[in-house]
């Protein structure tokens, strides 16, 4: 029986580097800092368009037992289920370009978002 596919996903090159920044924070961690784990993608009321998203480096004890837990190619993202309901179909996303890195997130529930890909207000 196959398992149908989660409702907000991972993009190849957001899960590589997710892989890598949490492998290197884990080599770096010492024992009186938690190495994270995971990225947590969530979503926050506030930002220039009504919401925005948020990226955390996420620690096992960060972790909550209602989390929905995407595993792809050695990296774990969690979004709790509250931020899961804005990121119906949504793909978590990295870009690496001339003018700088980052995640992003291509969500089909965005109306609008600001020019800075992080803050986006629904229909």
């Amino acid at each position: 029986m196959t398992q149908p596919a989660p409702i907000f996903s991972v993009s190849d090159s957001a899960a590589s580097r997710i892989a890598s920044v949490v492998a290197k924070k884990q080599a770096s961690a010492t024992s009186a800092q938690e190495a994270p784990v995971a990225l947590r993608v969530a979503v926050e009321a506030g930002g220039c368009n009504g919401f925005q998203y948020q990226f955390i480096l996420t620690p096992p004890d960060g972790l909550a037992a209602d989390d929905v837990r995407i595993e792809k190619n050695g990296a774990l993202v969690v979004v709790d289920p509250t931020s899961l309901d804005l990121l119906a179909g949504a793909e978590l996303t990295f870009e690496d370009k001339l003018m700088g890195a980052h995640f992003g997130v291509s969500n089909p529930n965005a109306a609008s978002s600001c020019g800075c890909g992080t803050s986006f207000s629904l229909a």
